[in-house]
């Protein structure tokens, strides 16, 4: 598929605030316990895994871009069969956890943004997956956006 001019916006903003999650700024500062910022470390550390999972796992149909490569077919197994969007995933997992980790206002801020980002990065995605392959629909029907769906 063709790369549109939102697809280009989309991955500048993610890089951006990636940018921007480098730096320590301290806007507001808080403490927490030991156990809530070893927490927020193991939180970060399940993100690379899922992150590396994903990452090894879509190999060749790897792109920033949230349109999909020309040449790709849609993953349902492994981490695919847990969660639509694994490696937003893991990211929100590192950001969120390394900022309650660093005890950092403004990482958790950027952490929120980055959500928002990949929430809405994934709606424009999912159009463009569904276009690609018909079967999409009905896995997105049982298939979690970023978390797994509970089946009770």
């Amino acid at each position: 598929m063709k790369l549109q001019t939102q697809d280009f916006i989309y991955v500048g903003i993610q890089f951006l605030l990636f940018a921007l999650y480098v730096f320590n700024v301290d806007i507001v500062t808080f403490k927490l316990t030991n156990e809530v910022r070893f927490i927020g470390l193991f939180i970060a550390i399940l993100g690379i895994v899922v992150l590396g999972v994903a990452l090894l796992q879509l190999n060749k149909n790897l792109s920033p871009f949230p349109t999909p490569v020309a040449d790709s077919h849609l993953l349902q197994n492994g981490i695919y069969g847990l969660v639509r969007h694994p490696i937003y995933s893991g990211i929100i997992f590192i950001v969120f956890g390394y900022g309650l980790y660093q005890e950092s206002a403004y990482k958790l801020l950027i952490s929120f943004l980055l959500l928002l980002l990949f929430f809405v990065k994934s709606e424009y995605e999912e159009k463009k997956l569904t276009e690609k392959f018909t079967e999409y629909k009905s896995y997105r029907k049982v298939i979690g956006r970023f978390l797994p769906r509970i089946k009770l």
